[in-house]
């Protein structure tokens, strides 16, 4: 390993220093965002770095650490890394996919009571000093129909709670995916704003996304309906939106990501949908609960430090899945162009050395492959410098 250092950025919760720490790492937090400038200062000597949505890590960033060997994403979202540029240095990057699904799903739930009932426009005039006890356009959401844009973790989870509340629930995903409970799949976007009473987006980030939902989805919800976006801030029109809360035709909005958020806490948040009625917005925090943030910052220091010590990249979102167990001696880490012939020539150079393969395990990944291999405790750096000499490698690493 040429370091033991780690940097946590953004406030990551302190289990995951922690984590770290009893590896044996030297670990820096900072409660923060970097941009671009000082996250490639910052990473002169850095092994492994931990970020969460607001720090963009860019091939600008990638290029200028060669030390970096991780980066870990301490959220469900990965599109703030340049994955690419990530693969073809051979650093590999790990997310949280699942940690956080349930504070999302319960922020959606309750927004979605709150909205129906319109706690927020009675909240408001209770603190203004007014008394208006009155059943207008309040509502039960048992018996309303959800439309759920995007039926992963977040979505299909979201839809079995929705259902026990009493819910009719419809989603649309554009992956072939398997309805849970009495849940119906839409063949089209429109089908489901044509019906739906409340539409939440529950999508991923990539680019394909932007710009998803515009004036023309807007007019196609049923009159009176409500909307929800806590999956990406560039996939909704916020001015299409607005337009369509202030005429009427949405009657309330929640909303949890932007397309521009501040950097840090205290920075002015700036909106065209604030002061909205019937509005609620929260600065990006769908999974931000403790139990969430602790549960994330275990699960992802855990898959950094267990790629550092021994080469593990199950679950990774770049790197082919690789996990072997220890069989003692050396382990070598071969990253390599996925081309036919690798895996053999490999294995014929560690016979030319002399080196008995104690264990061996090789997975491909688009363009790239990955072998691990156990070798015994024996001299290396003659085998080294055949192995690292081959056109097809992308990184060696080389563990004791």
């Amino acid at each position: 390993m040429t370091s033991a250092r780690a940097l946590l950025l953004e406030n990551i919760h302190s289990d995951a220093a922690w984590n770290l720490k009893d590896a044996g790492w030297d670990v820096e937090r900072l409660d923060r965002a970097l941009g671009e400038d000082e996250l490639v200062e910052r990473l002169q000597g850095v092994s492994l770095l931990g970020v969460r949505s607001n720090t963009t890590v860019t091939a600008r960033v990638l290029e200028s650490a060669p030390d970096l060997l991780a980066v870990g994403a301490f959220c469900i979202g990965t599109n703030q890394i340049d994955l690419v540029t990530a693969a073809e240095r051979g650093v590999a990057v790990f997310n949280a996919p699942f940690s956080n699904t349930r504070s999302v799903v319960e922020l959606a739930l309750s927004e979605i009571i709150a909205l129906t009932r319109r706690l927020t426009v009675k909240d408001r005039d209770m603190h203004a000093g007014r008394w208006d006890k009155s059943a207008v356009g309040s509502h039960e959401v048992r018996g309303r129909r959800l439309g759920i844009v995007g039926y992963g973790n977040i979505g299909s989870q979201l839809s079995v709670l929705a259902e026990a509340l009493g819910m009719s629930v419809l989603f649309y995903d554009s992956a072939d995916k398997l309805a849970l409970g009495n849940a119906r799949r839409c063949g089209t976007l429109d089908e489901l704003l044509a019906e739906s009473d409340v539409v939440t987006l529950h999508v991923d980030g990539r680019v394909s996304n932007s710009s998803l939902f515009g004036e023309e989805q807007f007019a196609r919800m049923r009159p009176g309906s409500l909307f929800l976006n806590l999956s990406r801030g560039f996939v909704v029109d916020h001015t299409a939106l607005r337009a369509h809360v202030e005429s009427g035709h949405v009657a309330g909005a929640a909303v949890d990501v932007f397309p521009v958020e501040p950097k840090r806490a205290g920075e002015e948040f700036l909106s065209e949908l604030r002061g909205l009625p019937n509005v609620i917005l929260t600065p990006h925090v769908g999974g931000s609960t403790e139990e969430a943030q602790q549960d994330i910052g275990h699960f992802v220091s855990g898959k950094l430090r267990d790629y550092a010590a021994d080469g593990t990249t199950s679950l990774s979102v770049n790197l082919p899945p690789v996990a072997l167990p220890r069989t003692g001696g050396h382990r070598l880490l071969h990253l390599h162009v996925n081309t036919p012939g690798v895996l053999a020539t490999v294995t014929s150079i560690l016979a030319e050395h002399g080196i008995n393969i104690e264990g061996q395990l090789l997975a491909t990944r688009g363009s790239l492959g990955y072998v691990v291999t156990d070798v015994g405790d024996t001299e290396l750096e003659a085998l080294l410098g055949d192995l690292r000499a081959m056109p097809e490698t992308v990184r060696l690493r080389v563990l004791p």
